[in-house]
């Protein structure tokens, strides 16, 4: 529907709205519209960069952060896009430029912005990069549950449990109906052994709060142990019931589904790598043609970005993946090959010896959860490696 009476500043407003809701077709299209009237309104470009990459439309996401950084060098939004894609394209020293130039031109004190750019880091496995700006947006907006959950979550992954423990606590005294701050910490005081405690912040949840078997396996597992409930209790019911819906099988049409969206992404990405190599040529012939220096600087900043390429060019030859192996990479620089079970379980052995793999899955889903926001799929090793390098927690090299 059109609407020809929007200012871009209204445009923008819409946009974020409908972004905010996970409908990010209706506001690329509201976005495209508005930049039809304001074409350098920088605000509008960086919304589509957001909605691109929103989508893993990341090439045509670059060209949408590179154009709001030539129409605005500091406009602050574009800065931790593009850093957040540069972090994507295994280029982190340029990331941090782009993130560390933000805190130059004094945004330090805006605390969404900063665990904007801690969330970013820590999705990519710098965990220690992204401390310091999940405590500046705790600092700047101290009554920011998320915030101060966000430094626990960091302090974690950095085996600094008794501060997370705190941090949590924390966050909780600031919002009592935070459940994600609370699953994790029930599940931090249970990791240190202090049961009565554990229990007590799960029976603080409902079963509704849990978006995997892991914590309502251990609700389940405690009731029985320390209050002796036995089994078929009703009060187990409903905790129960929710382990049966989350541990179901899948849909067979949602199964296809799946398979089918992944179909689609692989080929959007290989016809966005195309597009981008035209994109280059392109600016190279109109640059040489006319001399036109902001071409050029986009050029380069083209090939800056090139990064994907450039590092799979570089890397040693692998072997044929059509046997079915595959290979995955951490961020600690673990590297695993083999059937998409064999590296889970692998995983597994090296991470959590002896737990079966289905409560592995659920256990590691759990924390990737808690640390990236990023719900993953446990019903097989295929989706569950794959939901991990969609949150940026692993990459699949093949």
């Amino acid at each position: 529907m059109s609407t020809p009476f929007l200012s871009s500043e209204e445009y923008d407003e819409r946009a974020h709205a409908l972004y905010n809701e996970g409908r990010y077709d209706e506001a690329l299209a509201l976005l495209r519209e508005g930049l039809v009237r304001y074409p350098t309104a920088a605000p509008l470009h960086v919304g589509v960069g957001y909605a691109r990459m929103a989508r893993e439309e990341y090439a045509w996401a670059r060209r949408s952060f590179v154009e709001a950084l030539r129409l605005d060098a500091e406009q602050e939004d574009a800065l931790a896009g593009m850093g957040e894609l540069l972090l994507k394209f295994g280029r982190e020293e340029e990331a941090f430029a782009h993130f560390e130039q933000l805190l130059a031109l004094g945004f330090e004190d805006d605390a969404e912005l900063m665990l904007q750019v801690g969330r970013a880091l820590f999705r990519e496995g710098y965990a220690e990069a992204a401390l310091p700006y999940f405590e500046r947006a705790a600092t700047h907006d101290p009554d920011s549950a998320e915030a101060v959950a966000s430094v626990g979550y960091a302090q974690h992954r950095l085996g600094r449990d008794t501060e997370a423990t705190a941090a949590m606590r924390r966050a909780l005294a600031l919002d009592a109906g935070f459940a994600e701050a609370r699953v994790y910490l029930a599940n931090l005081l249970y990791d240190a052994g202090r049961l009565d405690e554990a229990l007590a912040e799960f029976e603080a949840t409902g079963p509704a709060d849990h978006w995997d078997e892991f914590g309502i396996l251990r609700l389940l597992e405690l009731k029985r142990s320390l209050q002796q409930v036995p089994e078929g209790d009703p009060a187990l019911a409903p905790w129960e019931a929710r382990l049966a819906e989350l541990t179901a099988d899948p849909d067979p049409v949602d199964a296809l589904l799946l398979e089918v969206e992944q179909t689609v992404l692989e080929r959007e990405e290989a016809a966005e790598q195309e597009a981008e190599a035209d994109e280059d040529t392109e600016h190279r012939a109109v640059a040489e043609a006319v001399g036109d220096a902001p071409l050029r600087q986009l050029e380069a900043l083209g090939e800056l970005l090139g990064g994907l390429a450039t590092r799979e060019e570089a890397a040693p030859p692998r072997a044929d993946a059509a046997d079915g192996t595959h290979r995955v990479e951490f961020p600690d620089g673990t590297v695993l090959e083999g059937t998409w079970e064999q590296i889970v379980q692998r995983l597994r052995d090296v991470r959590d010896a002896g737990r079966p793999l289905d409560a592995y899955m659920a256990a590691e889903a759990r924390r990737w959860y808690g640390a990236t926001g990023a719900l993953i799929d446990t019903h097989a090793p295929e989706a569950f490696l794959r939901g991990g390098a969609h949150a940026g927690v692993l990459r699949i090299v093949r």
